[in-house]
């Protein structure tokens, strides 16, 4: 990624934490549809009554065979994030985005971690996979790596989130790629998922935009 990309990358940072009021209904449904935005996902069980979340969309001219691969491989010390890896690297994230399907990445198993960093950053376990169709995370304890349940009695420093994949084909060899997440946190972090909510949508279109570049391919 050349240093153009990182100037777009932070001035759209930028722009989205200073408009975040105005667009905030925008970008938590980028590119989906209504009924996109309402249908019920797999995983979204595991945060039934979210506080905050969004569901994110974007059309890919691949079928979900294709772009499963690219998908199935996200994560730190993986095949990185697609997304803006200096922006990234900045907090000590060490991502380092690959151009190339890893088959030993393919057979990821419940349990794993997808970290978002080195050890001690934020990271999600793999919650469930349906290979093809939809690969579900959830985040989990940074030290332990155990995932974090969902609770109603929410002490402080308490937060869970999901991060849902889900590929649904369209006619012609497209598929639709879907990302959902659903959130529930202790009242005094209210501010941090405020905060991070513009980033994380301006790292996330890069990503998905990142994937369907892949994807769309000439193999």
């Amino acid at each position: 990624m050349n240093i153009f990309d990182n100037f777009e990358g932070a001035f759209q940072v930028g722009g989205a934490l200073v408009l975040s009021p105005v667009l905030r209904s925008w970008y938590n449904r980028w590119g989906a549809t209504r009924a996109e935005v309402t249908q019920t996902l797999p995983g979204d069980e595991l945060v039934p009554s979210p506080m905050l979340g969004y569901t994110r969309a974007i059309t890919i001219q691949a079928p979900p065979g294709r772009v499963w691969p690219w998908l199935v491989q996200l994560g730190q010390g993986r095949a990185g994030l697609y997304s803006y890896d200096g922006l990234e690297n900045l907090a000590g994230c060490d991502i380092h985005s690959v151009e190339r399907i890893l088959p030993e990445l393919q057979d990821p198993q419940v349990g794993e971690l997808i970290r978002l960093g080195p050890k001690g950053y934020p990271c999600f376990a793999m919650a469930s996979i349906e290979p093809g169709r939809s690969m579900i995370l959830i985040s989990a304890d940074p030290k332990t790596g155990q995932p974090v349940g969902y609770s109603n009695q929410r002490n402080k420093g308490y937060s869970i989130a999901t991060w849902q994949f889900t590929l649904q084909p369209l006619e012609k060899d497209a598929t639709r790629l879907l990302v959902r997440q659903r959130l529930a946190y202790s009242p005094e972090l209210a501010w941090v998922w405020r905060l991070t909510e513009p980033v994380g949508f301006v790292m996330e279109r890069k990503m998905m935009l990142g994937i369907r570049e892949r994807a769309e391919r000439k193999q």
